[in-house]
Protein backbone atom coordinates (compact mmCIF):
# COMPACT_ATOMS: atom_id res chain seq x y z
CA UNK A 1 0.00 0.00 0.00
CA UNK A 2 2.79 2.35 0.79
CA UNK A 3 4.76 1.39 -2.03
CA UNK A 4 2.07 2.09 -4.16
CA UNK A 5 1.19 5.78 -2.38
CA UNK A 6 4.95 6.78 -2.81
CA UNK A 7 4.92 5.90 -6.73
CA UNK A 8 1.79 7.88 -6.88
CA UNK A 9 2.99 10.52 -4.96
CA UNK A 10 6.39 10.90 -6.72
CA UNK A 11 4.57 11.46 -10.57
CA UNK A 12 2.48 13.56 -9.27
CA UNK A 13 5.59 16.02 -8.08
CA UNK A 14 7.67 14.87 -11.34
CA UNK A 15 8.76 17.79 -13.54
CA UNK A 16 5.99 18.77 -16.40
CA UNK A 17 3.50 17.50 -13.92
CA UNK A 18 0.26 19.72 -11.78
CA UNK A 19 2.68 19.52 -8.72
CA UNK A 20 6.09 19.93 -10.39
CA UNK A 21 8.30 20.85 -7.38
CA UNK A 22 11.34 23.41 -8.21
CA UNK A 23 13.99 25.07 -6.39
CA UNK A 24 14.71 29.30 -6.34
CA UNK A 25 15.81 31.13 -4.23
CA UNK A 26 13.65 33.14 -1.47
CA UNK A 27 15.31 35.76 0.97
CA UNK A 28 19.06 34.24 0.19
CA UNK A 29 17.62 30.73 0.90
CA UNK A 30 17.28 27.70 -1.60
CA UNK A 31 13.24 27.10 -1.36
CA UNK A 32 11.32 24.17 -2.67
CA UNK A 33 8.41 25.69 -4.66
CA UNK A 34 5.05 24.25 -6.39
CA UNK A 35 6.28 25.49 -10.20
CA UNK A 36 2.82 25.61 -11.20
CA UNK A 37 1.09 27.21 -8.65
CA UNK A 38 -0.89 30.56 -9.14
CA UNK A 39 1.72 33.51 -8.00
CA UNK A 40 -0.55 35.43 -6.06
CA UNK A 41 -3.53 35.09 -3.57
CA UNK A 42 -4.93 37.77 -5.81
CA UNK A 43 -4.96 35.39 -8.68
CA UNK A 44 -6.46 32.33 -6.73
CA UNK A 45 -9.52 34.80 -5.65
CA UNK A 46 -9.80 36.42 -9.95
CA UNK A 47 -10.42 32.68 -11.39
CA UNK A 48 -13.24 32.47 -9.07
CA UNK A 49 -15.12 34.56 -11.33
CA UNK A 50 -16.20 31.96 -13.30
CA UNK A 51 -18.85 30.59 -10.82
CA UNK A 52 -20.59 33.33 -10.69
CA UNK A 53 -24.34 31.61 -10.29
CA UNK A 54 -22.92 29.59 -7.80
CA UNK A 55 -23.60 29.89 -4.10
CA UNK A 56 -20.34 30.82 -2.47
CA UNK A 57 -21.28 32.29 1.23
CA UNK A 58 -23.84 31.39 3.55
CA UNK A 59 -24.35 32.86 7.04
CA UNK A 60 -27.69 32.43 8.88
CA UNK A 61 -30.21 34.36 6.24
CA UNK A 62 -27.25 35.84 4.18
CA UNK A 63 -26.48 34.40 0.94
CA UNK A 64 -24.07 35.40 -1.43
CA UNK A 65 -23.10 33.94 -4.75
CA UNK A 66 -19.68 34.55 -6.19
CA UNK A 67 -20.87 36.92 -8.78
CA UNK A 68 -22.25 38.76 -5.90
CA UNK A 69 -19.05 38.48 -3.94
CA UNK A 70 -16.83 39.50 -6.70
CA UNK A 71 -19.02 42.95 -7.21
CA UNK A 72 -18.94 43.42 -3.07
CA UNK A 73 -15.13 42.63 -3.72
CA UNK A 74 -14.32 45.04 -6.15
CA UNK A 75 -16.10 47.50 -4.75
CA UNK A 76 -14.57 47.20 -1.04
CA UNK A 77 -11.30 47.40 -2.87
CA UNK A 78 -12.29 50.48 -4.27
CA UNK A 79 -13.39 52.03 -1.23
CA UNK A 80 -10.38 50.96 0.44
CA UNK A 81 -8.14 52.60 -2.25
CA UNK A 82 -10.42 55.89 -1.34
CA UNK A 83 -9.10 55.52 2.27
CA UNK A 84 -5.44 55.88 1.16
CA UNK A 85 -4.87 51.95 1.65
CA UNK A 86 -2.22 51.56 -0.85
CA UNK A 87 -0.35 48.13 -1.67
CA UNK A 88 1.90 47.07 1.03
CA UNK A 89 -0.44 49.11 4.01
CA UNK A 90 -2.15 47.13 6.45
CA UNK A 91 -6.59 46.26 7.16
CA UNK A 92 -7.01 44.52 10.22
CA UNK A 93 -10.34 42.15 10.60
CA UNK A 94 -11.47 41.51 14.59
CA UNK A 95 -14.95 40.28 14.13
CA UNK A 96 -17.07 36.69 14.30
CA UNK A 97 -17.17 34.19 11.21
CA UNK A 98 -19.47 36.24 9.06
CA UNK A 99 -19.68 36.99 5.47
CA UNK A 100 -18.10 40.50 5.76
CA UNK A 101 -14.90 38.61 7.01
CA UNK A 102 -13.82 36.67 4.00
CA UNK A 103 -14.98 39.70 1.88
CA UNK A 104 -12.73 42.47 3.45
CA UNK A 105 -10.27 39.68 3.62
CA UNK A 106 -10.41 38.98 -0.65
CA UNK A 107 -10.67 42.80 -1.51
CA UNK A 108 -7.68 43.88 1.06
CA UNK A 109 -5.53 41.27 -0.50
CA UNK A 110 -7.26 42.14 -4.28
CA UNK A 111 -5.63 45.55 -4.08
CA UNK A 112 -1.98 44.49 -2.78
CA UNK A 113 -2.28 45.25 0.87
CA UNK A 114 -2.12 42.78 4.09
CA UNK A 115 -4.91 41.35 6.34
CA UNK A 116 -4.14 41.84 9.72
CA UNK A 117 -6.44 38.98 11.10
CA UNK A 118 -7.23 39.89 14.93
CA UNK A 119 -8.57 36.98 17.37
CA UNK A 120 -11.87 37.43 18.02
CA UNK A 121 -11.21 36.48 22.04
CA UNK A 122 -8.77 39.27 22.29
CA UNK A 123 -9.97 41.86 25.33
CA UNK A 124 -9.73 45.36 24.53
CA UNK A 125 -5.98 45.39 25.74
CA UNK A 126 -4.73 42.58 23.38
CA UNK A 127 -6.41 44.64 20.91
CA UNK A 128 -4.51 47.66 21.50
CA UNK A 129 -1.42 45.80 21.35
CA UNK A 130 -1.88 44.33 17.68
CA UNK A 131 -3.26 47.75 16.67
CA UNK A 132 0.22 49.24 17.90
CA UNK A 133 2.26 46.72 16.61
CA UNK A 134 0.91 45.98 13.40
CA UNK A 135 -0.14 49.84 12.47
CA UNK A 136 -3.58 49.08 10.32
CA UNK A 137 -4.75 52.14 8.61
CA UNK A 138 -8.22 50.29 8.34
CA UNK A 139 -10.05 48.28 11.28
CA UNK A 140 -13.09 46.47 9.98
CA UNK A 141 -14.95 45.16 13.37
CA UNK A 142 -18.25 44.14 14.46
CA UNK A 143 -20.48 45.46 17.57
CA UNK A 144 -18.47 42.82 20.46
CA UNK A 145 -14.90 43.95 19.23
CA UNK A 146 -16.21 47.60 19.20
CA UNK A 147 -17.55 47.31 23.02
CA UNK A 148 -14.19 45.81 23.75
CA UNK A 149 -12.54 48.59 22.29
CA UNK A 150 -14.47 51.62 23.52
CA UNK A 151 -12.50 52.78 26.61
CA UNK A 152 -9.14 53.30 23.92
CA UNK A 153 -11.61 54.86 21.51
CA UNK A 154 -9.27 58.24 21.54
CA UNK A 155 -6.01 55.80 21.11
CA UNK A 156 -7.45 54.37 17.94
CA UNK A 157 -8.65 58.31 16.35
CA UNK A 158 -6.19 57.71 13.43
CA UNK A 159 -7.41 54.57 12.10
CA UNK A 160 -10.80 54.48 9.86
CA UNK A 161 -12.93 52.36 11.59
CA UNK A 162 -15.30 50.28 9.59
CA UNK A 163 -18.96 48.62 11.49
CA UNK A 164 -20.06 45.48 10.47
CA UNK A 165 -23.58 44.41 12.20
CA UNK A 166 -23.93 47.18 14.20
CA UNK A 167 -27.43 47.96 15.20
CA UNK A 168 -27.42 51.29 14.79
CA UNK A 169 -25.02 53.86 12.86
CA UNK A 170 -22.64 54.93 15.17
CA UNK A 171 -20.50 58.45 15.16
CA UNK A 172 -17.00 58.35 13.47
CA UNK A 173 -17.25 54.79 12.67
CA UNK A 174 -18.31 53.94 8.57
CA UNK A 175 -20.82 52.05 7.53
CA UNK A 176 -20.06 48.60 5.93
CA UNK A 177 -23.43 49.59 3.36
CA UNK A 178 -20.97 52.64 2.55
CA UNK A 179 -18.35 49.49 1.36
CA UNK A 180 -20.64 48.48 -1.01
CA UNK A 181 -21.80 51.16 -3.17
CA UNK A 182 -18.57 52.21 -5.00
CA UNK A 183 -18.17 51.93 -8.73
CA UNK A 184 -15.48 51.95 -10.86
CA UNK A 185 -12.79 48.59 -11.81
CA UNK A 186 -10.25 47.62 -9.44
CA UNK A 187 -6.51 48.42 -10.85
CA UNK A 188 -4.04 46.30 -11.94
CA UNK A 189 -2.26 45.95 -8.89
CA UNK A 190 2.02 44.50 -8.87
CA UNK A 191 1.93 42.16 -6.21
CA UNK A 192 5.15 40.21 -5.66
CA UNK A 193 4.69 36.39 -4.09
CA UNK A 194 6.50 37.37 -1.13
CA UNK A 195 4.69 40.45 -0.36
CA UNK A 196 2.71 39.91 2.77
CA UNK A 197 -0.54 38.64 2.50
CA UNK A 198 -2.08 38.44 6.00
CA UNK A 199 -0.54 38.42 9.50
CA UNK A 200 -2.08 36.51 11.87
CA UNK A 201 -0.97 36.59 15.11
CA UNK A 202 0.52 33.86 17.74
CA UNK A 203 0.36 33.26 21.65
CA UNK A 204 3.90 34.94 22.32
CA UNK A 205 6.30 33.36 24.43
CA UNK A 206 7.35 36.33 26.47
CA UNK A 207 3.67 37.70 27.36
CA UNK A 208 2.95 39.22 24.16
CA UNK A 209 1.54 37.50 20.66
CA UNK A 210 3.81 37.77 17.54
CA UNK A 211 2.71 38.27 14.01
CA UNK A 212 3.55 36.22 11.74
CA UNK A 213 3.95 37.40 8.37
CA UNK A 214 2.24 34.74 5.47
CA UNK A 215 3.27 35.84 2.44
CA UNK A 216 1.20 35.27 -0.69
CA UNK A 217 3.45 32.49 -2.19
CA UNK A 218 3.14 31.08 1.26
CA UNK A 219 -0.85 31.14 1.48
CA UNK A 220 -0.98 29.47 -2.21
CA UNK A 221 1.67 26.95 -1.40
CA UNK A 222 -0.97 25.48 1.52
CA UNK A 223 -3.37 25.84 -1.01
CA UNK A 224 -1.25 23.33 -3.52
CA UNK A 225 -0.65 21.36 -0.91
CA UNK A 226 -4.39 21.02 0.28
CA UNK A 227 -4.89 19.83 -3.51
CA UNK A 228 -2.03 17.45 -4.06
CA UNK A 229 -4.02 15.85 -1.03
CA UNK A 230 -6.85 15.20 -3.29
CA UNK A 231 -4.82 14.49 -6.48
CA UNK A 232 -3.28 11.68 -4.41
CA UNK A 233 -6.45 10.29 -3.04
CA UNK A 234 -8.02 10.43 -6.75
CA UNK A 235 -5.22 8.67 -8.47
CA UNK A 236 -5.29 5.91 -5.97
CA UNK A 237 -8.38 5.31 -6.56
CA UNK A 238 -8.12 5.40 -10.03
CA UNK A 239 -5.82 2.54 -9.26
CA UNK A 240 -7.62 0.47 -7.39
CA UNK A 241 -10.59 0.47 -9.12
CA UNK A 242 -12.44 2.62 -7.31
CA UNK A 243 -13.25 5.70 -9.76
CA UNK A 244 -13.08 6.11 -13.33
CA UNK A 245 -10.03 8.27 -15.02
CA UNK A 246 -12.36 9.65 -16.94
CA UNK A 247 -15.29 10.41 -14.91
CA UNK A 248 -16.91 13.68 -14.58
CA UNK A 249 -15.87 16.01 -11.61
CA UNK A 250 -17.71 16.11 -8.27
CA UNK A 251 -19.57 18.69 -7.22
CA UNK A 252 -18.36 21.75 -5.88
CA UNK A 253 -17.46 21.29 -2.21
CA UNK A 254 -19.14 22.42 0.61
CA UNK A 255 -17.56 23.21 3.55
CA UNK A 256 -18.73 23.97 7.20
CA UNK A 257 -16.85 26.33 8.80
CA UNK A 258 -16.16 25.87 12.32
CA UNK A 259 -13.21 27.50 13.72
CA UNK A 260 -12.02 30.85 13.49
CA UNK A 261 -10.96 32.78 10.59
CA UNK A 262 -8.48 34.41 11.99
CA UNK A 263 -6.13 30.93 11.96
CA UNK A 264 -4.97 29.06 9.18
CA UNK A 265 -6.73 25.99 9.73
CA UNK A 266 -10.22 27.96 8.64
CA UNK A 267 -8.85 30.52 6.56
CA UNK A 268 -5.92 28.81 4.92
CA UNK A 269 -7.35 25.72 4.86
CA UNK A 270 -10.63 25.24 4.26
CA UNK A 271 -12.03 28.41 2.94
CA UNK A 272 -9.35 28.69 0.30
CA UNK A 273 -9.76 25.22 -0.66
CA UNK A 274 -13.41 25.31 -0.83
CA UNK A 275 -13.34 29.12 -2.49
CA UNK A 276 -11.07 27.41 -5.34
CA UNK A 277 -12.64 24.65 -6.34
CA UNK A 278 -16.08 27.12 -6.81
CA UNK A 279 -17.58 25.60 -3.80
CA UNK A 280 -20.01 26.94 -1.04
CA UNK A 281 -18.80 28.28 2.90
CA UNK A 282 -21.46 27.43 6.09
CA UNK A 283 -20.17 29.72 8.61
CA UNK A 284 -21.74 29.63 12.53
CA UNK A 285 -21.78 32.17 15.19
CA UNK A 286 -20.10 29.59 17.47
CA UNK A 287 -19.78 26.16 18.02
CA UNK A 288 -23.08 23.52 18.71
CA UNK A 289 -22.53 20.28 17.60
CA UNK A 290 -26.69 20.03 17.16
CA UNK A 291 -26.72 23.51 14.85
CA UNK A 292 -23.71 21.63 13.15
CA UNK A 293 -25.38 18.44 12.31
CA UNK A 294 -28.71 21.00 11.52
CA UNK A 295 -26.45 22.59 9.04
CA UNK A 296 -24.91 19.22 7.90
CA UNK A 297 -28.60 18.37 6.44
CA UNK A 298 -29.43 21.60 5.21
CA UNK A 299 -26.45 22.78 3.52
CA UNK A 300 -25.50 19.40 2.40
CA UNK A 301 -21.96 19.82 4.00
CA UNK A 302 -19.03 17.68 2.27
CA UNK A 303 -16.28 18.58 4.49
CA UNK A 304 -16.38 19.74 8.49
CA UNK A 305 -12.79 20.31 9.67
CA UNK A 306 -12.43 21.59 13.43
CA UNK A 307 -10.57 20.58 15.97
CA UNK A 308 -10.91 17.33 17.42
CA UNK A 309 -13.32 17.48 19.82
CA UNK A 310 -16.29 19.17 17.51
CA UNK A 311 -16.04 15.76 15.36
CA UNK A 312 -16.18 13.45 18.90
CA UNK A 313 -19.05 15.69 19.88
CA UNK A 314 -20.95 15.26 16.44
CA UNK A 315 -21.03 11.34 16.29
CA UNK A 316 -21.96 11.99 20.55
CA UNK A 317 -24.62 14.00 19.71
CA UNK A 318 -27.96 12.50 20.53
CA UNK A 319 -29.66 13.71 17.17
CA UNK A 320 -26.44 12.52 15.00
CA UNK A 321 -28.72 8.56 14.61
CA UNK A 322 -31.61 10.89 13.08
CA UNK A 323 -29.54 13.55 10.83
CA UNK A 324 -28.84 12.62 7.16
CA UNK A 325 -25.08 13.10 7.18
CA UNK A 326 -25.04 11.18 4.09
CA UNK A 327 -23.14 14.45 2.09
CA UNK A 328 -20.27 14.50 4.44
CA UNK A 329 -16.98 12.86 2.53
CA UNK A 330 -14.34 13.81 5.08
CA UNK A 331 -14.96 14.41 9.16
CA UNK A 332 -11.46 15.32 10.71
CA UNK A 333 -9.63 17.70 12.32
CA UNK A 334 -6.52 20.25 12.74
CA UNK A 335 -4.76 22.13 15.47
CA UNK A 336 -4.31 18.90 17.55
CA UNK A 337 -4.04 15.35 17.13
CA UNK A 338 -7.31 13.24 16.37
CA UNK A 339 -6.68 10.69 19.48
CA UNK A 340 -6.40 6.85 17.90
CA UNK A 341 -9.76 6.12 19.38
CA UNK A 342 -11.62 8.80 17.43
CA UNK A 343 -10.11 8.14 14.30
CA UNK A 344 -11.88 4.51 13.91
CA UNK A 345 -14.92 5.96 15.47
CA UNK A 346 -15.59 8.21 12.54
CA UNK A 347 -14.55 5.75 9.68
CA UNK A 348 -17.23 3.43 11.71
CA UNK A 349 -20.17 6.21 12.43
CA UNK A 350 -20.42 7.94 9.03
CA UNK A 351 -20.56 5.56 6.69
CA UNK A 352 -19.70 8.45 3.72
CA UNK A 353 -16.90 9.81 5.32
CA UNK A 354 -13.22 9.11 5.80
CA UNK A 355 -11.37 10.39 8.86
CA UNK A 356 -8.52 13.19 7.81
CA UNK A 357 -5.98 15.48 9.82
CA UNK A 358 -2.98 18.01 9.36
CA UNK A 359 -0.72 18.83 11.41
CA UNK A 360 0.70 22.48 10.82
CA UNK A 361 1.36 25.93 12.53
CA UNK A 362 0.69 29.72 11.62
CA UNK A 363 4.18 29.67 10.88
CA UNK A 364 4.17 27.39 7.71
CA UNK A 365 0.88 29.24 6.56
CA UNK A 366 -1.45 25.81 7.32
CA UNK A 367 -0.31 22.11 7.08
CA UNK A 368 3.48 21.02 7.09
CA UNK A 369 1.78 17.02 6.98
CA UNK A 370 -1.35 15.80 6.06
CA UNK A 371 -3.14 12.18 6.16
CA UNK A 372 -7.04 10.90 5.39
CA UNK A 373 -8.52 7.22 4.80
CA UNK A 374 -7.09 4.30 4.69
CA UNK A 375 -3.84 5.58 5.88
CA UNK A 376 -5.09 7.51 8.88
CA UNK A 377 -7.01 4.32 9.56
CA UNK A 378 -3.69 2.17 9.50
CA UNK A 379 -1.74 4.73 11.07
CA UNK A 380 -4.15 6.34 13.82
CA UNK A 381 -1.09 8.10 15.83
CA UNK A 382 0.34 9.89 12.62
CA UNK A 383 0.03 12.84 10.97
CA UNK A 384 1.23 11.77 7.65
CA UNK A 385 4.03 12.84 5.13
CA UNK A 386 5.92 16.27 5.11
CA UNK A 387 3.84 17.97 1.75
CA UNK A 388 6.11 17.93 -1.44
CA UNK A 389 7.13 21.47 -0.88
CA UNK A 390 9.10 21.23 2.60
CA UNK A 391 12.84 19.86 3.35
CA UNK A 392 12.13 18.18 6.66
CA UNK A 393 15.12 17.09 9.08
CA UNK A 394 14.46 15.63 13.21
CA UNK A 395 17.66 16.93 15.09
CA UNK A 396 18.82 16.77 18.81
CA UNK A 397 19.45 19.37 21.65
CA UNK A 398 22.59 20.04 19.57
CA UNK A 399 21.33 20.71 16.26
CA UNK A 400 22.65 16.90 14.99
CA UNK A 401 20.08 15.31 12.25
CA UNK A 402 18.56 12.11 14.13
CA UNK A 403 18.32 8.32 12.24
CA UNK A 404 14.66 6.84 11.19
CA UNK A 405 12.36 6.36 14.31
CA UNK A 406 14.70 8.67 16.79
CA UNK A 407 12.65 11.29 18.45
CA UNK A 408 13.67 14.91 18.13
CA UNK A 409 12.72 18.34 17.51
CA UNK A 410 10.87 18.95 13.46
CA UNK A 411 12.98 21.47 11.56
CA UNK A 412 10.90 22.24 8.01
CA UNK A 413 12.06 24.10 5.16
CA UNK A 414 10.26 25.46 1.92
CA UNK A 415 7.67 27.72 0.26
CA UNK A 416 5.10 27.78 3.26
CA UNK A 417 7.46 29.03 5.90
CA UNK A 418 6.63 32.19 6.84
CA UNK A 419 9.17 35.36 6.20
CA UNK A 420 9.12 36.34 10.21
CA UNK A 421 7.56 37.94 12.82
CA UNK A 422 6.82 41.92 12.64
CA UNK A 423 8.83 43.84 14.38
CA UNK A 424 10.47 41.01 16.36
CA UNK A 425 13.96 40.29 14.39
CA UNK A 426 15.07 38.34 17.59
CA UNK A 427 12.59 35.91 17.91
CA UNK A 428 12.61 35.34 13.86
CA UNK A 429 16.21 34.61 14.18
CA UNK A 430 15.81 32.57 17.34
CA UNK A 431 12.43 30.66 14.68
CA UNK A 432 14.20 30.60 11.37
CA UNK A 433 17.31 29.92 11.17
CA UNK A 434 18.93 29.27 7.62
CA UNK A 435 15.63 29.21 6.16
CA UNK A 436 14.91 26.03 8.46
CA UNK A 437 11.78 26.70 10.84
CA UNK A 438 11.94 25.03 14.25
CA UNK A 439 8.78 23.84 15.13
CA UNK A 440 9.26 23.31 18.99
CA UNK A 441 7.62 19.78 18.73
CA UNK A 442 9.71 16.60 19.09
CA UNK A 443 8.49 14.48 15.84
CA UNK A 444 10.30 10.77 15.09
CA UNK A 445 9.74 9.66 11.52
CA UNK A 446 8.78 6.21 10.14
CA UNK A 447 10.00 3.71 7.63
CA UNK A 448 7.49 5.16 5.12
CA UNK A 449 8.21 8.72 5.80
CA UNK A 450 5.11 9.41 7.80
CA UNK A 451 5.86 11.81 11.05
CA UNK A 452 4.89 11.00 14.55
CA UNK A 453 4.31 14.10 16.91
CA UNK A 454 5.62 12.93 20.12
CA UNK A 455 6.62 15.85 22.41
CA UNK A 456 6.37 19.79 22.69
CA UNK A 457 9.23 21.28 23.57
CA UNK A 458 7.55 24.98 23.90
CA UNK A 459 6.69 26.11 26.75
CA UNK A 460 2.68 25.91 25.80
CA UNK A 461 -1.25 24.49 26.49
CA UNK A 462 -2.42 23.35 23.54
CA UNK A 463 -6.31 23.92 24.28
CA UNK A 464 -9.13 23.22 21.69
CA UNK A 465 -6.76 24.15 18.58
CA UNK A 466 -5.74 27.52 20.60
CA UNK A 467 -1.85 27.87 21.21
CA UNK A 468 -1.87 29.69 24.95
CA UNK A 469 1.70 30.42 25.53
CA UNK A 470 2.18 29.80 29.67
CA UNK A 471 4.42 32.92 29.81
CA UNK A 472 1.45 35.10 28.49
CA UNK A 473 -0.45 34.26 31.36
CA UNK A 474 2.27 34.15 34.00
CA UNK A 475 2.87 38.01 32.84
CA UNK A 476 -0.80 38.66 33.32
CA UNK A 477 -0.71 37.22 36.86
CA UNK A 478 2.61 38.66 37.94
CA UNK A 479 0.63 42.23 37.63
CA UNK A 480 -1.95 41.21 40.56
CA UNK A 481 0.08 42.83 43.82
CA UNK A 482 -0.61 39.64 46.11
CA UNK A 483 1.16 37.20 43.54
CA UNK A 484 4.87 36.32 44.41
CA UNK A 485 5.27 33.33 42.11
CA UNK A 486 3.40 31.35 39.55
CA UNK A 487 3.74 28.52 37.09
CA UNK A 488 1.81 27.74 33.80
CA UNK A 489 1.18 24.39 32.59
CA UNK A 490 -1.47 22.23 30.47
CA UNK A 491 -3.16 19.58 32.16
CA UNK A 492 -5.11 16.68 30.26
CA UNK A 493 -8.54 17.47 29.08
CA UNK A 494 -10.61 15.34 27.15
CA UNK A 495 -13.02 17.50 25.52
CA UNK A 496 -10.18 20.07 24.80
CA UNK A 497 -7.00 17.95 25.01
CA UNK A 498 -5.46 20.26 27.82
CA UNK A 499 -6.83 22.42 29.95
CA UNK A 500 -4.97 25.54 31.53
CA UNK A 501 -3.45 24.90 34.76
CA UNK A 502 -1.81 27.19 37.68
CA UNK A 503 0.13 26.56 40.90
CA UNK A 504 0.59 30.11 42.42
CA UNK A 505 2.47 31.34 45.74
CA UNK A 506 1.42 34.24 47.66
CA UNK A 507 3.65 37.05 48.67
CA UNK A 508 3.99 37.00 52.05
CA UNK A 509 0.93 38.66 54.34
CA UNK A 510 -1.34 39.25 51.30
CA UNK A 511 -4.55 37.25 50.14
CA UNK A 512 -6.23 36.52 47.03
CA UNK A 513 -8.70 33.42 45.76
CA UNK A 514 -9.33 32.48 42.81
CA UNK A 515 -12.07 34.28 41.95
CA UNK A 516 -10.06 37.16 42.27
CA UNK A 517 -7.77 36.20 40.28
CA UNK A 518 -9.84 35.07 37.40
CA UNK A 519 -11.19 38.79 37.50
CA UNK A 520 -8.10 40.50 37.22
CA UNK A 521 -6.96 38.18 34.13
CA UNK A 522 -10.36 38.74 32.43
CA UNK A 523 -8.89 42.44 32.18
CA UNK A 524 -5.78 41.52 30.40
CA UNK A 525 -5.93 38.32 28.72
CA UNK A 526 -8.71 36.41 26.51
CA UNK A 527 -11.10 34.04 27.93
CA UNK A 528 -9.86 30.82 27.03
CA UNK A 529 -5.91 32.13 28.43
CA UNK A 530 -7.93 32.22 32.34
CA UNK A 531 -6.51 29.01 34.03
CA UNK A 532 -9.43 26.70 34.77
CA UNK A 533 -7.06 24.99 37.50
CA UNK A 534 -5.68 26.88 40.10
CA UNK A 535 -3.68 25.59 42.88
CA UNK A 536 -2.77 27.71 46.25
CA UNK A 537 0.70 26.66 47.65
CA UNK A 538 2.17 27.12 50.83
CA UNK A 539 5.81 26.83 49.85
CA UNK A 540 7.66 28.42 47.06
CA UNK A 541 7.20 26.53 44.21
CA UNK A 542 10.13 23.63 43.56
CA UNK A 543 12.56 24.73 40.79
CA UNK A 544 15.61 22.91 38.84
CA UNK A 545 19.31 23.92 39.44
CA UNK A 546 18.59 26.70 36.88
CA UNK A 547 16.13 28.23 38.83
CA UNK A 548 13.11 26.78 35.81
CA UNK A 549 9.72 26.07 37.76
CA UNK A 550 9.54 22.13 37.82
CA UNK A 551 6.29 22.32 35.37
CA UNK A 552 6.03 18.80 34.52
CA UNK A 553 6.29 17.84 38.34
CA UNK A 554 3.76 20.38 39.33
CA UNK A 555 1.20 19.21 36.78
CA UNK A 556 2.23 15.16 37.93
CA UNK A 557 1.82 15.89 41.70
CA UNK A 558 -1.21 18.43 42.21
CA UNK A 559 -4.50 16.62 42.66
CA UNK A 560 -7.39 17.78 40.47
CA UNK A 561 -9.93 17.47 43.48
CA UNK A 562 -7.81 20.16 45.16
CA UNK A 563 -7.80 22.80 43.11
CA UNK A 564 -9.73 26.17 42.55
Amino acid sequence: MYAEYREVWNTLIAPGSDFAIEETEIRGIPTRIYANAPATVRDVWLSTAQFAEREYLVYDDTRITYGEAHEQVRSIGLWLLAQGVQPGDRVAIAMRNYTEWMLSYWATLSIGATVVGMNAWWTGAEMMYAIEDAQPKVLILDSERMQRLAEHRAEVAHITLVGVRFDAAAEGIAEWSDLLKQNGVLPVTDIDPDDDACIFYTSGTTGHPKGAELTHRGCVSNLWSMIFNGAIAGALAVRQGLAEADAPPPPPPVALITTPLFHVTANNCAAYASTLAGGKLVFMYKWDAGEALRLIEQEKVTAMTGVPVMAREIIAHPDFANTDTSSLQTLGGGGAQLQPDLVSKIDESVATARPNTGYGMTETCGIITSIAGDFFVDKPDSCGPAMPCYETKIVNSNGEELAPGEPGELLVRGAQVIKGYINRPEATAETIQDGWLHTGDVAKQDEDGFLYIVDRIKDMVLRGGENIYCAEVESALFEHPAVAECSVFGVPDDRLGEEVGVAIYLKEGQQANADELRTHLRELIAAPKIPRYMWFTQEALPRNASGKFLKRELRDTLPLDQAS
